[in-house]
């Protein structure tokens, strides 16, 4: 059985598993995207998919320093909607 790569949510910092966590790409064009399927180009940022997760991380605004560019809040809006949807 192959082992599953371990990542750590931005929001609670607990590590899991890659497959159970939603990914947030910045391209180099300064685009951020989500990436469910993890294979997207750019660097990446992974987040629990769980509402909490998400808020802290709006907090604390720690996207922004991780990417290095001020993150909107249609983009957080966002991925809100795409937590809530599951």
């Amino acid at each position: 059985m192959k082992k599953q790569p371990q990542r750590t949510c931005m929001g609670c910092n607990q590590k899991k598993d890659k497959n159970q966590l939603i990914r947030i790409v910045k391209c180099k064009n300064n685009e951020i995207l989500l990436d469910r399927t993890g294979k997207k180009e750019g660097r990446g940022a992974y987040i629990c998919d769980d509402v909490k997760c998400l808020e802290r991380l709006i907090k604390s605004k720690r996207l922004d320093k991780v990417f290095e560019i001020q993150i909107t809040q249609e983009i957080y809006e966002s991925l809100r909607g795409v937590i809530l949807d599951k």
